[in-house]
């Protein structure tokens, strides 16, 4: 049987590298292993996303963090905010976790569950490169917790390939939250904005 990034305890062996990207005007690095999304550094995709994302004021969560490259690049770059990882890959929390130690981010916390479930509390801001390997059941039913866990003028931000199901994605964002904006669209990813209310 062939292992995702989104197992929770990867069988592959350790195969840990460092990375170092630069990402919001700020450089920063990183480790990486076997096992994890990306483990070769910052994807085009999740690049894509960061840059698509507004100010960050108030608290957010990186859904799916991986090794925490959105959680370490936002809770560096907005020091005032709370910020949350998850990720159902243990591995990869434990990085996430390494990794906002190594870039003296302070303002984080990570926990390791299938989506929310250890995950409490409403959010301004979630960030979400979301397991298109893991099939449209998991994908939209992150969608549809993450609508439950925002506050009432937060907002999901999304980015997927065009190729792998951003039109189909986009329709369904549409049957569940109030409003879904196409906010970034580079190198055939789209970054989608869902909010619950209309602003």
């Amino acid at each position: 049987m062939t292992e995702h990034y989104y197992t929770k305890n990867p069988g592959v062996e350790h195969d840990e590298k460092q990375v170092i990207f630069e990402a919001l005007g700020l450089r920063f690095q990183c480790a990486t292993d076997a096992g994890v999304f990306s483990r070769d550094g910052l994807d085009m995709g999740t690049r894509i996303l960061l840059d698509a994302l507004p100010e960050l004021r108030g608290r957010a969560l990186d859904l799916g963090c991986g090794w925490g490259a959105v959680g370490v690049v936002l809770g560096k770059r907005y020091p005032a905010a709370e910020l949350v990882l998850t990720d159902v890959n243990e591995r990869a929390a434990e990085l996430a976790k390494r990794n906002l130690r190594a870039n003296g981010v302070e303002n984080a916390r990570v926990v390791c569950g299938d989506g929310f479930e250890k995950v409490e509390g409403k959010f301004d801001l979630i960030a979400l490169n979301p397991p298109i390997r893991a099939g449209k059941a998991v994908v939209y039913r992150l969608f549809e917790e993450s609508k439950a866990h925002l506050g009432p003028d937060g907002a999901l931000y999304v980015v997927i390939r065009k190729q792998q199901g951003a039109e189909s994605a986009q329709r369904y964002l549409q049957t569940i939250f109030e409003r879904v904006d196409r906010v970034a669209r580079d190198k055939g990813y789209w970054v989608l904005q869902a909010r619950p209310t209309t602003p």
